[in-house]
C-alpha cells in the first residue's frame, strides 16, 4: 500500500466554515449562517451523489424548526410539506388481531396533527437550493473521510477522500487526490454513527459523561397504493407482533399525496436473540390482518435502511470540541416515541450557527465553542428530549407490554408536572454487548416472500438503487478475521448474515473453512454492522464520494 507521504500533496481551499453531511441539520446551519451574515463563506459536503440521495426517514416532521429558519415558507409556492396530519392512530398488534388505543390516552407531545408528512430527501433538496440562494457552496459526490489538526490539536477541517484507489489499496489509472478543506470553525451533521463523529467522540472523550450510545434500525419501503386503500394525512403507528414482547420496536404507516405510503419499521438494536431477522420481521408485519389490506394490488416501489439514534438525553456527548461541533443525529437528538429527529436536528443546526457567527464576529477561530454545549438541554431540543428520556429505558427493562406502559405513565408525569417518579434511568449495556450466544436461543423459522407483499432482501436492495465501484478497497473493515470466526460465527452463528438489511455478509465453506464474505456493493450506508457485531470488529468508513443508495424521495 503506498505511504500516504508518497502522495501529492492536497489541494485546499479556506472557508469560514466547514459543514459535513447535508442533512436537515447542516443545510439549517448553512441557512441560518449566511442569513446572519451573508459575507461568511459556507461550504457544506455531502457524501451522496446528490443531496437527498442518502436521506431516509419516516417521516412526520414537526415544523417547528422549519418555521424558525424560514418564515413565512408556507405561503411559497414548491415546497415539500404537501401532506398535513389529519388521522392519527395507534395500534396494538397480536397475532391475528389488533386493538387501537385511545388517543386521549396519548401524552399531547404525542399528537401529530399539525405536523407534516413527508419525503425528508425531497425536504433536503428543498433546503439545499435555499442554501446556494444565499451564497452557501454545496459539493455532493464527496465523502469526508479525514479530521484535520493544528499543531495545538484543535479541527481545522477536513480531507475527502482519494478517488480511484485500486483494491490492493493502490492508486490506479483515474487516481484523483482528496482536498482539504480548511474552516474557522466545522459542523459534523452526518447522521447516525458517522464516521467523523466517531473519531471525535473518541479522540476527545466526548461521551466520558454520557450513557452509552442505543440504536435501532430502521427499514422503510415506499408503496403506491390502490385510489381505494389509500387515506391522505393518515399516521399510523403500531407496536407487539411480530416481535415478542422482550424485544422493542414497531412500525409506521403513513399516508403521503399522490396514493403513495410510507411503510416502516424499526427493531431496537438491543435485542438479545442472534437469530433475530430485522428485514423479516418487517416482511412479516405487513401480512398482519390490520396491516395487508393497505397493499392488496398495490406496487412497492423504493426501499432502504438506516439506523436511528435511540439514547435520547442522556446519550448525548458533549457536542463541542476544539474547532467545531456535533449537531443533529451526529449527536443524537431523536425523540424515540414520536419517531421524531429531523426538527431537532434543524433546531441544532441553527443554535451552532448563531453561536459560531457570534464566535468569527469577535474575531475567534478553531476555538472551543463552548456556549453550544452550555445551552442545547435549556432549549427546545432539551425540552423535547428530557420529558421523554426514561422510555427507552422502561422499554429495554420491562419488555413491551409494561415498559411502554410505564414508558406512557413517565410522559404524563413530565407533562403534568415537570418530573419523572424514575428520575434519569440508564440504558445498561450497549447493543454490541445485548447480544447473547446463539446456544441460548432457538432459530426462527420465518416465512418464503411471495413477490407481491412480501420480497427477499437483494429485490429489496435493486430498488435502492445502490451502486459501489467493485475495485476499491472494501470500505466495511474487518478489524481481526480471525475473532469475526472464533466468535461472531462460532459462538453467535453469524448474526451479521441477519441483522444486514442488504445482505452484505455471508459466510461461505472454503476450501473446508468458514470464510466472510463482504459484499460491500450492496450496502445501503445503514451502520447496523458498526453497532451490532458483537466484538465491534467491523468498522464503517466511506466508500469514495458518490457511492452508496440514490433514494429519489425516501
Amino acid at each position: 500500500m503506498t505511504d500516504a507521504s508518497e502522495l501529492p500533496e492536497r489541494e485546499s481551499m479556506e472557508f469560514d466554515v466547514v459543514i459535513v453531511g447535508a442533512g436537515p441539520a447542516g443545510l439549517s446551519a448553512a441557512i441560518r449562517l449566511k442569513q446572519i451574515n451573508p459575507d461568511l463563506t459556507v461550504v457544506v459536503l455531502e457524501k451522496g451523489a446528490e443531496v437527498g440521495a442518502h436521506i431516509l426517514s419516516g417521516a412526520v416532521v414537526d415544523p417547528i424548526g422549519i418555521d424558525r429558519l424560514l418564515p413565512g415558507w408556507r405561503e411559497e409556492e414548491g415546497h415539500p410539506f404537501k401532506t398535513e396530519v389529519t388521522s392519527d392512530h395507534f395500534l396494538f398488534l397480536g397475532p391475528a388481531g389488533s386493538v387501537r388505543l385511545p388517543n386521549f390516552l396519548m401524552p399531547p407531545l404525542m399528537n401529530n396533527h399539525g405536523n407534516y408528512i413527508v419525503s425528508l430527501g425531497n425536504v433536503c433538496r428543498w433546503l439545499a437550493e435555499k442554501a446556494e440562494a444565499l451564497g452557501v457552496e454545496i459539493y455532493p459526490g464527496f465523502a469526508a473521510t479525514e479530521v484535520l489538526y493544528n499543531d495545538e490539536g484543535a479541527a481545522i477541517g477536513v480531507a475527502t477522500g482519494d478517488m480511484g484507489i485500486e483494491k490492493n489499496g493502490e492508486p490506479g489509472p483515474n487516481y484523483t487526490r482528496g482536498m482539504a478543506l480548511l474552516g474557522k470553525y466545522m459542523l459534523i451533521g452526518e447522521g447516525v454513527r458517522g464516521s467523523l463523529a466517531k473519531q471525535l467522540i473518541a479522540k476527545f472523550d466526548l461521551a466520558r459523561n454520557s450513557d452509552v450510545p442505543k440504536f435501532g434500525i430502521g427499514i422503510k419501503e415506499l408503496w403506491e397504493v390502490k385510489p381505494e386503500n389509500h387515506k391522505q394525512g393518515l399516521v399510523q403507528h403500531s407496536f407487539g407482533w411480530p416481535l415478542g414482547m422482550k424485544t422493542g420496536g414497531g412500525s409506521f404507516l403513513y399516508h403521503l399525496e399522490d396514493n403513495l405510503v410510507a411503510v416502516g419499521f424499526v427493531v431496537h438494536l438491543n435485542y438479545k436473540n442472534p437469530y433475530l431477522y430485522p428485514f423479516e420481521e418487517f416482511q412479516r408485519f405487513k401480512t398482519h390482518p390490520a396491516i395487508r389490506g393497505t397493499f392488496e394490488g398495490g406496487k412497492r416501489i423504493s426501499y432502504g435502511a438506516r439506523a436511528i439514534t435511540e439514547g435520547g438525553w442522556q446519550s448525548v456527548p458533549k457536542l463541542t470540541f476544539p474547532g467545531g461541533a456535533l449537531i443533529g443525529c451526529s449527536a443524537g437528538f431523536v425523540n424515540v416515541p414520536r419517531i421524531k429527529g429531523s426538527h431537532n436536528a434543524v433546531l441544532s443546526g441553527m443554535l451552532a450557527a448563531d453561536r459560531i457567527a457570534e464566535a468569527i464576529a469577535a474575531g475567534r477561530g478553531n476555538d472551543e465553542v463552548i456556549e453550544i454545549e452550555n445551552e442545547w438541554r435549556s432549549s427546545d431540543i432539551g425540552k423535547d428530549l428530557k420529558r421523554v428520556r426514561n422510555v427507552k429505558p422502561l422499554w429495554s427493562k420491562f419488555g413491551t407490554a409494561i415498559g411502554v406502559a410505564l414508558g406512557g405513565l413517565d410522559m404524563w408525569t413530565n407533562q403534568l408536572l415537570g418530573f419523572s417518579f424514575f428520575g434519569t434511568l440508564k440504558h445498561g449495556k450497549t447493543d454490541a454487548a445485548s447480544l447473547e450466544p446463539a446456544a441460548q436461543h432457538q432459530k426462527i423459522d420465518y416465512p418464503k416472500p411471495d413477490g407481491v407483499l412480501t420480497f427477499d432482501r437483494l429485490s429489496s436492495v435493486f430498488l435502492s438503487n445502490t451502486n459501489h465501484e467493485e475495485d476499491q478497497p472494501v470500505h466495511l473493515q474487518v478489524k481481526d478475521m480471525a475473532l469475526q470466526v472464533a466468535s461472531e460465527h462460532d459462538v453467535f452463528a453469524g448474526p451479521s448474515t441477519r441483522y444486514c438489511p442488504a445482505g452484505v455478509y455471508e459466510w461461505v465453506e472454503k476450501d473446508g473453512k468458514e470464510t466472510f464474505v463482504i459484499n460491500a456493493q450492496n450496502c445501503v450506508h445503514c451502520k447496523t454492522c458498526d453497532i451490532k457485531d458483537p466484538n465491534q470488529n467491523i468498522n464503517w468508513v466511506p466508500p469514495q464520494g458518490g457511492e452508496g443508495p440514490v433514494y429519489p424521495n425516501m
